[in-house]
């Protein structure tokens, strides 16, 4: 009897390296994302798929996905470590000074401006709190929730995915930004105006989106000088007098009356803000917590 319950223990790291697989569809990104090599990976889905008697991970083309087999073990899988997940979390009280923890992810504005109010709150509420940030882009962020690598993401809406709750909870307004002693138009910058400076325009992601789209309701088509990836580099560029801009009000509340002219633009334009989480998700306390703040979160 002892040597058949033995036989039927499951490992855990093996189960997370099995999940891992089938979320990324690589075992070099499973590799990756467990700070392990790819053979070791390799290995320990092996050695699941021998207790189990069975195949559990097929290739189709260069992606690795899951046997019919794999696809009922999935279930399974993700609910074995979720409610691991769960058995640590509810230890944490128990450990000195712990009392749990809160991944989130975010663009670069909102984790500068936006989430350290937010933590700040949720820290004096909970002193032992312990918040990560990671940085990335909307596409990178989202990614990392679904596969649970990160429990809430702040993000510039669209966002989108079957598996998500999304949840708006800011209006930012982006603004014209020029260098200090510009003159602006009285109602506020329109596109042709903007389309006849100097224009270094944020690269890539909704925020950009967003400001084309403007432009484009305009009949016009954003010509941007240069273009980068950090908000704060154009905020100094233009400070320096190389150009203008339209940028996040979130990210200009210190610098209106400093080193830079700010206006509305004309039409107003605004992105929202979103808090997206897994709709199976567990709210522990901590996540509520922050959640919470952000709602909170006023001009």
């Amino acid at each position: 009897m002892e040597s058949i319950r033995n036989s039927l223990v499951l490992n855990l790291d093996q189960i997370a390296a099995f999940v891992n697989v089938v979320d990324l569809g690589s075992f070099t990104a499973a590799a990756d994302k467990a700070g392990l090599t790819q053979p070791a990976v390799s290995l320990q889905v092996k050695l699941l798929e021998r207790r189990l008697g069975v195949r559990l991970i097929e290739r189709v083309g260069r992606r690795a996905q899951p046997s019919p087999a794999g696809v009922e073990l999935l279930a399974h899988a993700r609910r074995i470590l979720e409610d691991c997940s769960s058995a640590q979390e509810a230890m944490t009280p128990y450990r000195e000074g712990a009392v749990g923890r809160v991944r989130i992810g975010s663009g670069g504005t909102a984790s500068i401006h936006l989430l350290p109010r937010a933590i700040a709150a949720a820290k004096k509420r909970m002193p032992g709190l312990e918040i990560i940030v990671r940085i990335g882009n909307t596409g990178e962020v989202l990614r990392d929730l679904e596969t649970n690598a990160l429990d809430l993401a702040v993000v510039t809406l669209p966002a989108s995915g079957r598996s998500l709750a999304i949840e708006p909870f800011y209006d930012d307004e982006l603004l014209a930004v020029a260098p200090k002693g510009s003159m602006m138009p009285e109602e506020g910058p329109d596109a042709e105006f903007l389309n006849g400076k100097i224009l270094m325009l944020y690269e890539g992601g909704n925020t950009r989106r967003t400001t084309d789209e403007w432009f484009e309701a305009a009949g016009i088509r954003s010509q941007a000088a240069m273009e980068f990836g950090s908000v704060e580099a154009i905020k100094e560029l233009v400070a320096a007098g190389l150009g203008w801009s339209v940028l996040p009000g979130l990210a200009l509340k210190r610098d209106r009356a400093s080193y830079l002219t700010t206006s509305p633009v004309k039409p107003r334009l605004v992105r929202q803000l979103g808090m997206v989480v897994r709709r199976d998700k567990h709210l522990t306390k901590g996540l509520r917590e922050v959640m919470r703040c952000l709602r909170a979160f006023k001009d």
